[in-house]
């Protein structure tokens, strides 16, 4: 089924109506135009993109050598005279001092680092899947609200047509008061679901300029997309076993227990001393008879020594171990809830989709024939006005019906991709 561009044909190729969206204007907004622009300008989404490319600085810090350490000095400077000379082991030493880490240890906390890194490009990329999500979410509440005042429109149209026939009736002695009244007050009330659908539309359109990243009084107008076919969905284990592999979150979750087990095996290194590898020049002053002292050279080892294992060491062992599987029964998690979000989703999916077709192939054009024919015989007497304005309304609310379940469909269909991470075949 297609939604042709015209105005007076879109509804009228559904559902019958003569009428157009609410709000329509020469320029419209795509599904996959909102998506872009929200994918471009999004404030939260920016804030992620800044927290990965600082993420992505990590592992080439944490994966160099510590700073060494500058050392100067005045060795066996005699306090009776402060004479540089005097002592033959005075001497004015420069040195540095270089901490080394055991072997593997720089190694296993970059590779932890870059595992970080990887969850946060994840990280962006999950926003980005849910961002799209929302946008179409938004996007579909307002194409549903748009027809759905169209609905409205063309039912006040009926209605003031129905008081009209009424008021004739009435005039030449053949219809009744009260049939004009009730066809008064029914217009009344939808005068009042306009109001209430057209606060609920600027309500949406809000919402979706946050999305987009601009002031929310920005008026939006859709574009009809060229096809409102709901298609068949793929099978349910396909879609799990796509979105094992290619959900965002998940592989974000399944970096993040890599990282863990970096940090582990880090733990574990740091059983091991650290080293600390120093030199040092010390120069001498000649002596005061005029004899020259040769100057010194100093080489220095240090090990840091795990006397407090017990207490630090081997509970940060204990630590990364509990923190890593945290982090798995988190996998395990996401996993889980992917799957019942692709089962809901399809669920939801499959109901709105039959009922749609259920509502256009058999209880619309029904309801549109009893109305036809409660009309025609209402104008000869044979019909009470009360059933023809009720079976007016009723074409009114499976309309409404529609297009909700049309949005309905639509919404669970953003929610099944973004579940699975990416788009759908069906």
């Amino acid at each position: 089924m297609r939604i042709l561009a015209a105005p007076a044909l879109v509804a009228g190729l559904i559902l019958g109506l003569s009428v157009a969206p609410h709000g329509w204007a020469e320029e419209r907004l795509s599904l996959a135009a909102a998506q872009q622009q929200a994918l471009a300008d999004n404030p939260r989404l920016a804030q992620i993109e800044a927290r990965y490319e600082a993420a992505l600085t990590r592992p080439s810090q944490v994966g160099a050598l510590p700073d060494p350490t500058l050392n100067l000095g005045i060795i066996s400077l005699p306090t009776d005279t402060f004479n540089l000379d005097q002592e033959p082991m005075t001497q004015l030493q420069v040195g540095i001092n270089q901490p080394i880490p055991w072997f593997g240890k720089l190694e296993l906390a970059e590779a932890a680092a870059q595992r970080d890194a990887d969850a946060a490009a994840e990280e962006l990329a999950e926003a980005r899947v849910l961002l799209a999500r929302d946008v179409a979410r938004g996007w579909w509440a307002l194409f549903y609200l748009d027809h759905a005042l169209a609905v409205v429109d063309a039912n006040l149209d009926r209605l003031r047509e129905f008081n009209r026939i009424a008021q004739s009736r009435y005039r030449v002695g053949k219809g009744l008061q009260q049939d004009a009244l009730q066809a008064q007050l029914e217009l009344s009330t939808q005068l009042e679901q306009q109001i209430r659908l057209g606060g609920e539309r600027r309500q949406v359109v809000a919402q979706l300029n946050a999305l987009l990243g601009r002031a929310g009084d920005i008026p939006i107008t859709l574009q009809e997309p060229p096809s409102v076919t709901l298609q068949p969905l793929p099978d349910s284990g396909q879609l799990v076993e796509r979105g094992l592999t290619q959900r965002p979150a998940i592989r974000r979750q399944q970096r993040l227990v890599d990282a863990a087990g970096e940090r582990r095996a880090l733990a574990e290194r740091d059983r091991y001393p650290d080293l600390s590898l120093g030199a040092a020049y010390g120069y001498r002053q000649d002596a005061p008879n005029g004899s020259s002292r040769a100057d010194l050279l100093s080489v220095t080892l240090g090990i840091k020594l795990p006397l407090y294992a017990d207490r630090k060491q081997h509970r940060a062992i204990d630590q990364r171990g509990a923190e890593l599987i945290a982090e798995q029964q988190a996998l395990r998690e996401s996993q889980l809830a992917m799957r019942a979000e692709v089962e809901q989703s399809i669920a939801d999916y499959q109901r709105a989709r039959e009922q749609t077709e259920l509502l256009q192939q058999g209880i619309i054009p029904q309801a549109r024939q009893t109305v036809a024919s409660m009309l025609s015989g209402y104008q000869v007497g044979k019909v009470d006005f009360t059933a023809l304005v009720r079976a007016q309304l009723q074409v009114n609310r499976v309309q409404l019906q529609y297009w909700a379940a049309l949005r309905d469909a639509q919404q669970a269909r953003a929610r099944l991709v973004a579940a699975v991470g990416g788009e759908i075949d069906e």
